[in-house]
């Protein structure tokens, strides 16, 4: 397989902008579109039934001011799809569409923030319009270009049982290994910018993971795992000693977590900020309760505040800022205000 990913994306970004955006959710966007995800492969199912909304979710995150789209592979596995009839070769023709479909949005917004795109886009249209394309333009000097990650979920996001949640597979090192290689494969050789592991639980997947990263040797990815509480992974290890262990690992480009509530964030980047010296990564989800039985989210929601609390993050170590479930394009072009000044 052709490598090619040679340099390190986000220290790129972060040598010349103070934190980089990333996009937020990606499955509960696609259902205000209309998507139906009630279905194990969830957002991958949209793959396969309209990968047009796809794009149309990343442009909006784009135009809102993210340095980087999330594709919608977490779920898009050779077992998964297989599940459904779908053969090992489409199988992987469709993990790198979730690429290609990334690329797409982020080389169509960057031209109309570019200004390369702006007649095309604003002709003949409302003064209004063409103002929007000006001020456009001016905001491509505080931006980096967009990147794209290439989301590689946790074993436990194919069982669709909510063992993201947990960690404790009960499954080998082999078997991890063999179910994460092909996809990390297909996306590589779409051309993603760097790898996204995701939502992982366990440090024992966390491990398999960097270890299988060391066969693609040009390649870099973050690491963001899913919390028991504000000191520690789903499965139990402390967030310390998974800090640690990662520091000393040159393809991990940003360590941290996602999918947590808010308020355990500031707890868990001063921890691994004070472990480790990689970039700290924080996406948290909307505060809510996710029901892995009836795949309902229920209770208050917090993120309205996610700009507001991003102060108190960055302040505590954070550089890589987003939303994950349950969170939209108007939270992540909050934050692209505050910290693109």
């Amino acid at each position: 397989m052709t490598q090619v990913q040679q340099t390190n994306p986000i220290e790129q970004i972060l040598r010349e902008y103070p934190v980089m955006i990333l996009d937020g959710a990606l499955a509960t966007e696609l259902e205000q579109h209309g998507c139906d995800l009630d279905d194990p492969l969830w957002s991958a199912r949209v793959l396969l039934e309209n990968p047009d909304v796809i794009v149309q979710v990343h442009a909006d995150y784009f135009r809102a001011g993210a340095d980087c789209a999330i594709t919608s592979s977490y779920q898009a596995t050779v077992e998964g799809f297989g599940k459904r009839g779908i053969g090992e070769q489409q199988s992987l023709e469709l993990i790198r569409k979730t690429v290609e479909l990334a690329v797409q949005a982020r080389d169509d917004v960057w031209a109309e923030v570019q200004g390369e795109a702006a007649e095309h886009v604003f002709g003949n249209e409302s003064n209004g319009k063409k103002q929007t394309a000006v001020a456009m333009g001016k905001r491509a000097a505080a931006r980096p270009r967009p990147i794209v990650a290439a989301s590689v979920g946790p074993y436990g996001a194919y069982l669709a049982d909510g063992s993201e949640y947990v960690g404790h597979y009960g499954v080998s090192d082999e078997t991890l290994s063999a179910f994460h290689r092909p996809r990390i494969t297909a996306l590589l050789e779409a051309g993603a910018d760097i790898l996204a592991f995701e939502t992982i639980p366990s440090l024992q997947e966390a491990q398999v993971l960097v270890a299988l990263l060391k066969e693609f040797p040009n390649a870099y990815a973050w690491l963001s795992f899913s919390l028991k509480d504000g000191t520690a992974i789903s499965e139990g290890t402390l967030l310390e000693e998974c800090a640690r262990l990662l520091d000393a690992e040159p393809q991990i480009a940003a360590i941290g977590l996602n999918c947590a509530p808010m308020e355990v964030v500031t707890e868990a980047v001063g921890i691994l900020s004070r472990a480790s010296d990689k970039p700290i990564i924080v996406y948290p989800n909307s505060g809510e309760i996710y029901d892995a039985v009836t795949k309902t989210w229920s209770g208050q929601g917090t993120c309205g505040s996610m700009s507001d609390a991003s102060e108190q993050w960055v302040a505590a170590g954070a550089k890589l800022i987003g939303g994950c479930c349950r969170t939209t394009p108007q939270q992540i072009g909050e934050l692209a205000k505050k910290w693109r000044k």
